[in-house]
């Protein structure tokens, strides 16, 4: 059945965490057509100021504020919202985008890699969501978008701490979603599979390659239009691709035992490289 139109997109105020590239940039990029101003958080200040200067070279008349960010420390966090009122932008459109990965052995992590991934996939996101409740319910409309993965539906062995952070992102989601629905702040989840976006080169370990299943890759500008389709729609999660969409369907169905037999036979060892 052939994908329906949205009605326009009612989001006018976005502030995008990871904004600095991969579907942070590209929310950015999409969402810059139909916004007044804009807010960009990141940790590379210098990549923020060219994505900025790019997005008001486009659209002369959108205001583009760059806030440099290290999600991982609580007091850069508890400052975003204080700089957005000096600049005089509330969001209407909280769009939780930034992540961490790590793939291996969860025996062989190191830990400092695990508390970063757990810092901002959960810890940074849900504060941030609660930093930014006030503002968003100063709009009649608003919105939070939160980036999941295909991941959080299965316990992945080599990638079992990012999995379960996105678990956690998803039921989240849907559960916030419930509570917010009364006070006209929709909120949904975009669950990606594979998809060329840097992810790999961060979450891989050195010298080696993660296995990736080239077949359901989607490129980051169809997962992002897919995942604003789904907010406007108000979808409770959205799995960009057909490959990842019947994934999730039929991961709901499959026995628990089975489940962990398919896993156990997945291609796990990273290749090295080289």
């Amino acid at each position: 059945m052939p994908d329906s139109p949205s009605p326009p997109f009612p989001f006018f105020f976005p502030l995008i965490t990871g904004a600095s590239s991969g579907f942070g940039a590209e929310f950015a990029r999409q969402l810059a057509p139909s916004a007044k101003a804009m807010a960009l958080t990141a940790r590379r200040v210098e990549v923020l100021e060219e994505l900025a200067a790019s997005l008001r070279a486009a659209h002369p008349g959108l205001t583009v504020h760059c806030l440099p960010c290290d999600l991982m420390s609580e007091s850069d966090r508890a400052a975003l919202p204080a700089r957005c009122t000096a600049l005089n932008f509330t969001p209407d459109l909280l769009i939780n985008n930034a992540g961490l990965g790590d793939y291996g052995t969860f025996a062989e992590a190191e830990w400092g890699k695990l508390h970063q991934m757990l810092a901002v996939n959960i810890t940074a996101l849900t504060h941030l969501t609660h930093l930014f409740m006030p503002a968003l319910r100063t709009h009649p409309a608003s919105g939070i978008l939160n980036v999941s993965s295909l991941a959080g539906e299965l316990p992945i062995p080599d990638f079992a701490v990012y999995a379960a952070s996105k678990t956690y992102v998803t039921r989240f989601t849907e559960a916030l979603r419930i509570e917010l629905r009364p006070l006209g702040i929709t909120v949904s989840a975009l669950c990606p599979g594979p998809s060329p976006t840097g992810f790999g080169d961060t979450a891989r370990r050195q010298g080696e390659h993660l296995p990736t299943a080239e077949f359901a890759r989607k490129p980051p500008a169809a997962v992002v239009a897919r995942g604003l389709k789904a907010l406007v729609r108000n979808e409770a999660a959205v799995f960009p691709g057909f490959i990842v969409w019947l994934t999730s369907r039929l991961l709901r169905f499959l026995p628990d035992p089975l489940l962990r037999l398919v896993l156990g036979r997945r291609p796990r060892k990273a290749r090295k490289v080289g």
